[in-house]
């Protein structure tokens, strides 16, 4: 009998917060579809992570933002100003994913980079706050993994429903 009486509390603290993650993916995504030009193809975290391919990976956040945290082996190149000068030396096909946040400033940048000719380029579908919803790992300016992850600001950091927000 308390078993049942423990699975039944349990369930009954758990289903709104499981609820709310629902509803937070749910709106993020709408907000996703509506903000993004989608003029790149996209690819999602699963994609990703699953992919056999060397991608060279592109972060075009702020340096503040990069230096809270970043995704194992990603390249700081910024977003205004943004520095694509390590890319004239590769070769047109090498495969690319640029990320940011939530995909918006990464979308412009891959635009960008497919202008000068570059023909294997994605933006990573939600960024790095989807990266963080789904429990990936990210690393801090040492390469030590860590669970502060930059915000951009109080509006855009309600779409994290995981991780520590951290300003600095």
């Amino acid at each position: 009998m308390k078993f049942i009486f423990k699975l039944i509390l349990c369930s009954f603290l758990l289903f709104p917060m499981l609820l709310s993650a629902q509803v937070i993916d749910g709106k993020f995504n709408t907000m996703l579809k509506e903000l993004l030009d989608h003029s790149v193809k996209e690819i999602s975290v699963k994609e990703f992570t699953e992919s056999k391919l060397k991608y060279l990976l592109l972060d075009a956040r702020s340096k503040k933002e990069f230096e809270v945290s970043k995704i194992k082996n990603a390249i700081w190149v910024g977003y205004s100003p943004s520095d694509l000068s390590m890319l004239v030396k590769l070769p047109k096909n090498t495969p690319i994913i640029v990320y940011c946040s939530v995909g918006y400033r990464s979308e412009k940048i891959a635009e960008k980079i497919i202008a000068k000719g570059f023909t294997d380029v994605q933006n990573l579908y939600g960024g790095i706050f989807e990266w963080v919803n789904e429990s990936k790992p990210i690393l801090d300016k040492n390469n030590t993994v860590t669970d502060k992850i930059h915000p951009y600001d109080s509006d855009w950091g309600k779409w994290l429903n995981k991780g520590n927000k951290s300003y600095q």
